[in-house]
């Protein structure tokens, strides 16, 4: 099996894949929030209740329907690496592994599909389209509430609408949420006047895998902060004008740098590349910023002959867990890092056609 092969079946279908807002956009997120009737909040429940909740699930699970197949698994059964490997993948939160007992998530085999059950409410729905295609992923997560909701009975106030163990997500429940690759208006500093603005209209602002991580190779994602009084429509609406407007700041500030300071601009975006295409060992710290230039630099054709994909795929692929399912067993952090290195030269120089 190539290496292009193994990758593929490594990655969700979503990173990298081509959309009409790829130099900005990687990725739209839907996640539903959703308690069962008859149980306590996962924080408060005991271990009867919490495996109730999963036999339901289970349960809900074995009705027949369109969506493409779905498959569950519990976190204890899984080794630590393992699970880091499905945070690593936006399959679940950071802190749903921390306490795996009792925990279950389902994915389905794209892995645009997942169900955290005993977070931090019984059910997060989460849905993960490629590019900037909130819509898509809406009609997803509709889908597959509809579904379960079938024979699952939810919490449901005809007044507040569904409960939630967190207020802020008490109404429709929905977390409407856009990655987008923000290299230029970091390069400029801009970056600290656009974003602190956004939580004064209703709109988070999380890091790489979400809340309370930080931001990593100049990637972001922006999120709504209520879900109470507006339809879903509504807040998905609103996101997608307040991304548009940060879209095009950071178009117009690349606009800016290629027509102002280009040589300054070629020569950091060169160095980057330099640096990927020819070192023997790197961390997963310096890989992100370093991909992230390179990417700017071949979607502005600075950089020739480099595939986009590709370079958005080993933002990914080189993450710690995820270097390790790659290799296929357990490894030091140095051995990860000189591994690190190898295959961000291989993938170089299988684009660029060049040798060793």
């Amino acid at each position: 099996m190539n290496n292009q092969n193994r990758y593929g079946e490594i990655l969700p279908v979503w990173i990298g894949k081509d959309n009409d807002s790829k130099d900005v956009v990687i990725s739209s997120r839907i996640r539903l929030a959703r308690n069962l009737k008859g149980s306590s909040f996962p924080s408060y429940a005991d271990e009867k209740q919490l495996a109730k909740v999963i036999e339901e699930v289970r349960e809900a699970l074995k009705v027949k329907t369109d969506i493409s197949p779905l498959h569950s698994f519990q976190i204890e059964e899984l080794s630590p690496a393992d699970r880091l490997v499905l945070v690593e993948k936006h399959l679940c939160s950071p802190q749903f592994i921390e306490q795996p007992h009792l925990r279950m998530l389902v994915v389905n085999q794209e892995q645009t599909i997942s169900i955290m059950v005993n977070e931090e409410d019984h059910l997060r729905i989460q849905t993960i389209t490629p590019g900037f295609s909130l819509e898509e992923a809406l009609a997803l997560a509709n889908q597959l509430d509809d579904y379960l909701e079938q024979t699952l009975e939810y919490c449901y106030d005809e007044s507040c609408g569904y409960l939630t163990t967190c207020p802020t997500n008490v109404g429709t429940g929905i977390r409407a949420s856009v990655m987008l690759h923000l290299p230029a208006l970091a390069m400029v500093d801009q970056i600290k006047k656009v974003l602190p603005a956004l939580p004064h209209i209703g709109i988070n602002i999380r890091g790489f895998y979400g809340e309370g991580t930080e931001s990593l190779g100049d990637i972001y994602q922006i999120s709504n902060q209520v879900t109470l009084g507006q339809s879903e429509e509504d807040l998905t609406n609103n996101l997608k004008s307040i991304c548009r407007q940060v879209i095009e700041q950071e178009r117009s500030v690349r606009e800016a740098l290629l027509k102002e300071s280009k040589m300054q601009l070629e020569d950091r975006l060169f160095r980057s590349y330099g640096v990927l295409a020819n070192c023997r060992i790197i961390n997963s710290q310096e890989v992100l910023k370093l991909l992230s230039d390179v990417k700017l630099g071949v979607e502005l054709g600075i950089i020739k002959g480099v595939d986009n994909k590709s370079i958005t795929e080993l933002m990914f692929l080189t993450r710690a867990s995820l270097i390790q399912k790659i290799i296929g067993k357990e490894v030091s952090p140095a051995e990860r890092d000189i591994y690190r290195a190898k295959i961000i030269r291989e993938e170089l120089q299988r684009n660029s056609g060049g040798g060793s």
